[in-house]
Formats: C-alpha cells, sequence, structure tokens
C-alpha cells in the first residue's frame, strides 16, 4: 500500500474558513471548531473581566499588562487561539500592527469544551510550553474547575487546581483575589 502523505495546513485554509467558527492549526493539522457555546462564552467574559480592570486597565491591581480575547498566535508552525491571553508590558510595549501576535504570550487561558478538551490539553499545552509561554490555565466550566500551570523547564507543572466557590489568587495574577463563583453560569445573578 502506498504511503499517503498528509497535507499541511497553511494560513490559507485558515482564511477560507467561514466566520462562524475558529481555525487553528496545530502540527500542521487544521482544526475547526465551533463559535463557543453560552457557559463556555460566559466563563470566559467573567475571568476577561476579572482579569482585565487590575492588570490590563490597573483598576484594583498592579495593571502592567495586555489582556486579550482570542488573539491569533503564529507560533513556530502553528497558528494558536487560546480563548484569552496576556503579554506583560514590559516584554511587549505597544500592541502589533497586525491581526496577529508574533511574540508569544506569558499566559494562556483556555476555556474547555467538550468539544475542544482534548485539542486543549494534548495538542494546544505543549505548544505553548514550547513557544516559552510562562503561564496557562485550563478552565472548565462543566466541571467548575481551574487548574494553574507554571512553564518549568519546558515542561508545565501543575500549581493549582481550584473549584467550585473558592476565591483563589492565582499565578501570574496572584497580586489580586478572584471568586471562581462568577465565572461559571449558573442561572444566579451575583
Amino acid at each position: 500500500m502506498a504511503d499517503v502523505a498528509r497535507r499541511i495546513a497553511t494560513h490559507d485554509d485558515l482564511h477560507a474558513l467561514p466566520d462562524n467558527v475558529v481555525g487553528e492549526i496545530v502540527a500542521g493539522e487544521l482544526h475547526v471548531s465551533p463559535r463557543p457555546g453560552p457557559a463556555h462564552a460566559s466563563a470566559s467574559s467573567n475571568i476577561g473581566y476579572d482579569v482585565l480592570g487590575p492588570f490590563h486597565r490597573g483598576r484594583g491591581g498592579p495593571g502592567g499588562w495586555w489582556i486579550l480575547d482570542e488573539p491569533e498566535l503564529p507560533l513556530a508552525e502553528d497558528v494558536l487561539v487560546p480563548d484569552l491571553a496576556g503579554w506583560r508590558r514590559e516584554r511587549m510595549p505597544a500592541l502589533p500592527d497586525t491581526a496577529w501576535f508574533e511574540l508569544a504570550p506569558d499566559w494562556v487561558c483556555e476555556v474547555l469544551s467538550p468539544s475542544t478538551s482534548r485539542l486543549d490539553r494534548v495538542g494546544k499545552l505543549p505548544r505553548y510550553a514550547a513557544a516559552n509561554v510562562g503561564h496557562a490555565w485550563l478552565v472548565d466550566p462543566v466541571a467548575q474547575t481551574l487548574e494553574v500551570y507554571r512553564r518549568v523547564d519546558a515542561a508545565w507543572l501543575l500549581v493549582g487546581t481550584y473549584g467550585g466557590d473558592a476565591t483563589v489568587r492565582a499565578e501570574p495574577f496572584d497580586a489580586v483575589a478572584m471568586e471562581l463563583s462568577g465565572w461559571w453560569d449558573t442561572g444566579k445573578q451575583s
């Protein structure tokens, strides 16, 4: 039997996708995901809210960060799109003029969905470590958990797992306490 050569995905493949999906290239393979569902979108928005004020804007916290939703990250042969990412302003004093970010972020946050959990954990997390991303959060809005990772020697060290209604100081944003109960789409107003 003849071997079939695998076609490596390109930026052209990403640009050909419809607007209602998220496309990424991981290990040369095109991955297409639907736009996030309500629990995922709510968790991502609430996390962004908790991090943006004190760290991006300096309101109630130290500032010094750029915090952005779904930035496009061309890292080596990959094109990754985390739910949230942050750069220390000392490393990236100004936002680029491009639609993508060539400088790897200092922090990424992936909000897990049943359709993306394996890709986020197995496909993307090792690539973030290889690109020298210093911190990663994996958030599961269904299980209501936060996993906090720090890159150590090109690998991830789990430094904390939190859940439910815990109040946490999670690195690299441990200067401010965050209430996880506000991240979950429970139908209750806080």
